[in-house]
């Protein structure tokens, strides 16, 4: 088999080797890393990725950044990997970190601006963590062969490394604040001898048993696979926690060990963590490996074995599979030492006929075990709670195979009382009430913001008024808002609606006078503001500009339109500079997404705003509006299975409906020439585009990155089938475009990186595709980028993979 591919050599040097020729020109083409024509180059030169974080009760904010994308070199550092996790050896941090290059803070109240003094030039910032009393910050700093503990004062506004005991980010949580704001519980790395490798002689044969229970898992990668994976994952993970001093002074709490998690009880004088232990398994990553939850003092004393949670390799068929047992472990927000936990009622099998699914319990974490107390039922699986107070908590409960949802008000201390406030489809985006507004109580955790005010608390503790944050989704698109919500007469009142021309978002609300919303248009990238609701007035806290002011003027329009069936279909539209339908027909670029839906009404509704700015990812095909296309992202490709049916069941034939029907809308607006349509995707988007280019003649051209083909290798399900294959072997085969390859005629690009790391696009899926559209005399291209995951990182790569996109468009698409 041949195929195109970017090949690794030494000193980061790279070259095309090509052994298929298209024609002369791809024959022919020079080596190495290529660059997109320079209206797309520049997009991606002047790119910057932002992070805004607010502390506690808002009196900070900072602001994080990193221009541009990392180098190949960066990116092709090496790794291990072990069990799910890509692990850097050198300096003990995850491999696909995101870091930032800039951190500043903005104190709201004044809008004053600093940065903190004495954190290195180019430092790579990670973990930013206000404590609890919004003094200090707590970050990492991430060199080749090490990570830093870094403390930031924001009054004195100098920074310092707080410890020279070097930092274990692999896996799980890195750092807590105590309470009071004192001490920082943090993981560290260990002292101990080079790892040894176990060689095959003395390790002997690797052996996986099945005991009759099945146990259909899914494909993941990065998995161990022999005995001295185990030992790499236990000499990189394990690690050991301090409790480290603002002085600098810092004591060993507990034992070295491989930490899952870890919390400070929020009285302060306890402390959770989950351990992982063995055995290890080699079919699910580390976060199904058991764990033992562990309670201790301050001091690290154990006090108690509070729980031990199973290996989940094993889990039954379905979604709302869960393990049986204790599961779920969280401190009560609202109590001093509190742990709060879910166990199933059904064997934590979907398939079992139960009324009750899930029992919630809550116990103190120095009471002997068996003292539990029954906190609510739940008749659909538990999902989460927000704690408000000894009246109130708000119990969030899910089906998925229904997509049913249900939001219940309980009281704590009284398992009868049951109260739905929701009813309702988790797909159906219009009658989300979004999340509920936190705020910070006297333990600094996070919980319910209440409002007695309405009658006096001791006549009616059930008048209780909450609040919440929705995306605002409605027939004319996105419209965020502030809702007010009475739990007792269910009366609402919406606070805060975004208005046209913006799309404005609610981020932090305390029922003060002031609410900080973040506001963007399409001509302006999002801001944040500090906002009088009341009063109308408003203060702008930062200054964010466009970072693509080459696109300022292109036409953005949210289109709305029917398919055969009359389901509402939308997509946003993107079109050239000053372009007028007068000025003649465009090619054009379609990108999408499928998504599973139960019923029409939800697949149906309006997705997204006419009035957000365009952010312009790596991924985003928004690129060739520069290069004279008309761009349709975000196009609806709904499959829908109402009642018993399966969406999947005609996959194919509503994929068709839905292209056709983005097809028809383009043309008949006399913009799209329908000679001229491309159809592209990512991951599922990919899967999608090789079925369309096999079951329709729509498309001049197609575009596959990081795709599956063929459904057989996943053969315990994808995506959102949870059939088996041997339970549908027919779907399996009809919804692969593998199985038609030789139906495909338009030309297909295919690209991947070679280093995937998500569950079911392994590599091989594209090399095997390829291989058969090849020998149908295909006009097809493999791409393999190295040292790319899912998603692409490295800029070289990005420019590369934006130039054969390009290249492909422009011979097959713009000039057919």
């Amino acid at each position: 088999m041949t195929f195109y591919k970017i090949k690794k050599c030494a000193f980061f040097t790279f070259f095309i080797v090509s052994a298929f020729s298209l024609d002369v020109s791809f024959a022919q083409e020079v080596t190495g890393y290529q660059k997109p024509p320079e209206s797309i180059a520049k997009i991606v030169d002047e790119s910057v990725s932002r992070t805004v974080i607010l502390s506690g009760r808002a009196k900070y904010m900072a602001i994080l950044e990193q221009p541009g994308y990392p180098s190949i070199k960066e990116i092709a550092a090496p790794y291990e990997k072990l069990a799910g996790l890509r692990v850097n050896p050198q300096n003990y941090g995850n491999q696909r970190s995101a870091l930032y290059t800039s951190l500043k803070f903005k104190k709201i109240d004044s809008n004053e601006d600093f940065e903190l003094l004495n954190i290195p030039k180019d430092a790579q910032i990670k973990n930013v963590v206000f404590c609890p009393d919004e003094s200090k910050v707590a970050f990492s700093i991430t060199t080749d062969t090490e990570i830093e503990l870094w403390l930031g004062d924001l009054e004195t506004k100098y920074a310092k490394r707080l410890t020279n005991f070097a930092l274990n980010d692999a896996y799980g949580t890195l750092l807590k604040w105590s309470p009071d704001s004192k001490t920082i519980l943090a993981k560290f790395k260990i002292d101990q001898k080079s790892l040894k490798s176990i060689s095959a002689q003395s390790a002997g044969p690797n052996i996986q048993e099945s005991t009759g229970k099945p146990s259909p898992n899914r494909t993941y990668q990065d998995l161990l696979k022999n005995p001295n994976d185990e030992l790499k994952l236990d000499y990189y993970l394990t690690a050991q926690l301090k409790m480290v001093y603002l002085d600098g002074q810092a004591v060993n709490y507990s034992r070295p060990d491989i930490y899952k998690s870890f919390d400070f009880s929020p009285d302060g004088e306890l402390v959770m963590l989950s351990v992982i232990h063995k055995p290890y398994s080699y079919i699910v990553p580390i976060e199904d490996f058991p764990y033992k939850i562990e309670v201790r003092d301050r001091y690290g004393k154990l006090v108690q074995d509070f729980a031990d949670v199973p290996l989940a390799d094993n889990l039954p068929q379905g979604f709302d599979a869960v393990i049986n047992g204790p599961r779920e472990f969280e401190w009560r927000a609202d109590k001093p030492q509190t742990i709060f936990w879910a166990e199933a009622q059904d064997g934590g099998d979907p398939n079992k006929p139960s009324t009750i699914r899930d029992v919630l319990y809550t116990r103190k974490a120095t009471e002997p075990y068996g003292t539990k107390l029954k906190l609510a039922d739940c008749y659909l699986r538990f999902n989460k709670i927000d704690w408000g107070d000894d009246q109130i908590a708000l119990v969030t409960e899910r089906w998925w195979k229904t997509k049913a949802e249900r939001r219940v008000f309980i009281k704590p201390g009284n398992d009868s009382y049951r109260v739905n406030l929701w009813d309702r489809y988790s797909e159906d985006a219009y009658s989300d009430p979004g999340e509920f507004v936190k705020v910070k109580n006297q333990y600094n955790r996070d919980v319910l913001l209440l409002d007695y005010s309405v009658i006096r608390r001791a006549t009616d503790p059930n008048n209780i008024n909450i609040f919440s944050i929705s995306d605002g989704a409605s027939p004319i698109g996105d419209r965020p808002f502030l809702l007010q919500f009475n739990v007792k007469t269910k009366l609402t009142d919406t606070l805060f609606h975004s208005r046209a021309p913006f799309y404005e978002k609610p981020i932090f609300f305390d029922n003060k006078d002031n609410l900080i919303i973040s506001r963007e248009s399409v001509a302006e990238p999002a801001n944040y503001f500090n906002l009088d609701y009341r009063k109308g007035k408003t203060q702008q806290l930062t200054f964010f500009k466009n970072p693509y002011p080459q696109l300022f003027g292109i036409n953005k329009q949210l289109l709305n339109y029917k398919r055969e069936d009359n389901l509402n279909l939308t997509a946003n539209l993107y079109l050239p500079i000053g372009y007028t339908v007068g000025q003649g027909k465009l090619p054009v670029l379609m990108w999408a997404y499928p998504k599973e839906y139960k019923t029409a009404a939800a697949a149906g509704q309006v997705k997204g705003s006419p009035y957000r700015f365009s952010k312009i990812s790596w991924a985003s095909p928004i690129y060739w509006v520069t290069r004279g296309y008309a761009v349709m992202d975000n196009v609806d490709m709904p499959i829908v299975g109402e009642s018993n049916d399966y969406p999947n069941d005609t996959f194919i034939e509503q994929l068709q409906e839905n292209a056709l029907a983005a097809v028809n809308k383009i043309v008949g607006m006399g913009i799209g020439d329908a000679k001229r349509i491309a159809i592209g995707g990512h991951s599922y988007g990919a899967f999608m585009t090789a079925n369309l280019l096999a079951h329709t003649n729509l498309f001049a051209a197609g575009i596959a990155r990081s795709g599956a083909y063929n459904r057989t290798l996943t053969p315990n399900g994808f995506q959102a089938e949870e059939r088996t294959y041997w339970q549908a072997p027919e779907l399996y085969y009809k919804m692969s475009p593998f199985s038609y390859a030789d139906k495909i005629k338009a030309p297909l690009l295919l690209i991947h990186g070679e280093a995937d790391d998500n569950p079911g696009t392994f590599p091989i899926q594209s090399e095997r595709f390829y291989s058969a559209l090849k020998g149908f005399g295909a006009i097809t291209r493999l791409v393999y980028l190295p040292y790319e995951a899912h998603s692409y990182r490295a800029k070289e790569s990005i420019l590369h993979m934006l130039w054969e996109m390009d290249s492909w468009l422009d011979k097959y698409v713009k000039n057919k």
